[in-house]
């Protein structure tokens, strides 16, 4: 199912191409590290918000005691996505129909076209900011989290 997109990517390979890629993913890196600062890590070519650092935050803009948690890591960044999804059309690796392979939020290849079309690294930077303070909000409400992340009946 996957082998005709890797043949088209193949054929439109371009060395300088993926360095706009890995360029536009360090604007983004940057700006999300200018406004999440420790929740933000990264490799030579990925931006990653690590699944503890997501639900870490959610619970400390939450600005009261959480006193239970009803999400573990991994979920916290499924609902990251979903809310990325949802409130932003942010379409992250999450829902491309193959699981991301870690818990973490990952930006990486990040396509200049669409970056400038949705108003640039800071705008992207604002939506991951909101998404975490909507994320926070819905830490002390166990059945809106679950119809998020679609498993309310």
């Amino acid at each position: 199912m996957l082998y005709p997109a890797v043949v088209r990517s193949l054929r439109g390979y371009r060395p300088e191409r993926v360095r706009e890629l890995v360029d536009a993913t360090n604007v983004v890196g940057d700006a999300l590290d200018a406004r999440l600062g420790a929740v933000v890590s990264r490799t030579p070519v990925a931006v990653k918000l690590e699944a503890e650092a997501i639900l870490a935050e959610a619970a400390r803009r939450s600005r009261s005691q959480v006193t239970k948690c009803y999400l573990v890591p991994y979920e916290a960044t499924a609902a990251l996505a979903m809310l990325l999804l949802r409130d932003h059309g942010i379409l992250s690796v999450h829902f491309a129909a193959l699981p991301p392979g870690t818990a973490a939020l990952l930006v990486k290849f990040v396509v200049p076209e669409t970056l400038e079309r949705f108003g640039g690294a800071d705008a992207f930077a604002a939506a991951v900011d909101a998404s975490l303070d909507a994320l926070a909000r819905l830490l002390h409400d166990p059945q809106e989290l679950r119809r998020l992340l679609g498993l309310a009946a």
